[in-house]
């Protein structure tokens, strides 16, 4: 039984990512990962992993930025190029797709690099004993 549960664990860890995608523990990719929109709970209810190691920091938001803006700078560009419309259609179309392309895959980025993180056991730089620790 004992040897199940480890395969299941050493299946799970494979798909670290996977699972922080879908918004499950990294580890055993059943239970749930956040408390809310971006809050993340203490610890797996399913599996007790801790997860207070958890520091994905500016990276999910800095990702979705950037695509987000790329996207809706280049379909405003081209709008006005093509178009000239008023400014009130400006916002009327980019407002919305502002919307949907930074809130939509914030969440699931966040879990894919909660997911690496856990899997690459990513963690704060320490000094070691030769650096003067």
């Amino acid at each position: 039984m004992e040897e199940l549960q480890d395969r299941a664990a050493h299946r799970a860890d494979a798909n670290a990512a996977a699972a922080g995608l879908r918004g499950k523990c990294p580890r055993c990719g059943r239970g749930r990962l956040f408390d809310g929109f971006l809050g993340i709970r203490p610890r797996c209810e399913v599996c007790g992993l801790d997860y207070a190691f958890i520091d994905s920091g500016d990276g999910p938001a800095f990702f979705v930025m950037s695509f987000s803006s790329l996207v809706v700078v280049a379909a405003a560009l081209i709008t006005e190029i093509a178009y000239q419309p008023p400014f009130w259609v400006h916002a009327v179309l980019w407002l919305p797709l502002i919307l949907i392309t930074t809130l939509a895959p914030l969440r699931p980025l966040k879990g894919l690099l909660i997911g690496l993180q856990y899997r690459n056991k990513a963690a704060e730089g320490r000094l070691g004993p030769d650096q003067g620790e």
